[in-house]
């Protein structure tokens, strides 16, 4: 199953590479709403290898999944593939520079089955895919213009008119 979701950014790429790439940010966010996540790697920054171990409660049921960077372009694109015991998934963030200050940000999520259990549940997401979409890409465009509001926020930025 696809999910596919755009939104443009007021800030420059560099700026919101920076900000999608915020690893310990997402994290932290997942913690605070319950997640156990544990950093694998060792490595200083973000980039290729970047793994972590996430344990989470969903539908009633523990859950765990691994998540690793696979391709890492700064400032274009990153790919994350996340695998868990009856799922596999892939994360894809391309940024394209439309002009110095304004970014395309695009997120695609491809979720494919590893189970025949997992088989069936996708089967029953595809008949709600719509609704799917439209929750997906409203998250997207929420977390843009979270990215949009901090850039405007910034120390040391104008204040608009």
């Amino acid at each position: 199953m696809d999910f596919v979701a755009r939104a443009d950014i007021e800030a420059p790429i560099s700026w919101v590479f920076q900000q999608v790439t915020d690893f310990a940010a997402f994290e932290r966010q997942a913690m605070r709403r319950g997640a156990d996540v544990r950093r694998l790697d060792s490595l200083a920054r973000p980039g290729n290898g970047s793994t972590w171990d996430v344990q989470f409660r969903f539908r009633g049921k523990d859950r765990q999944m691994q998540a690793e960077v696979n391709g890492f372009d700064p400032p274009n694109k990153f790919d994350v593939i996340m695998v868990s015991q009856n799922l596999h998934a892939t994360m894809k963030v391309e940024l394209v520079a439309q002009s110095r200050s304004r970014t395309r940000f695009t997120v695609s999520l491809v979720v494919g089955a590893r189970s025949l259990p997992a088989r069936l549940l996708l089967q029953s997401l595809r008949l709600a895919k719509a609704n799917l979409s439209r929750r997906f890409e409203t998250r997207v465009a929420g977390f843009a213009s979270d990215i949009q509001d901090r850039y405007a926020r910034r120390p040391g930025s104008a204040p608009k008119a």
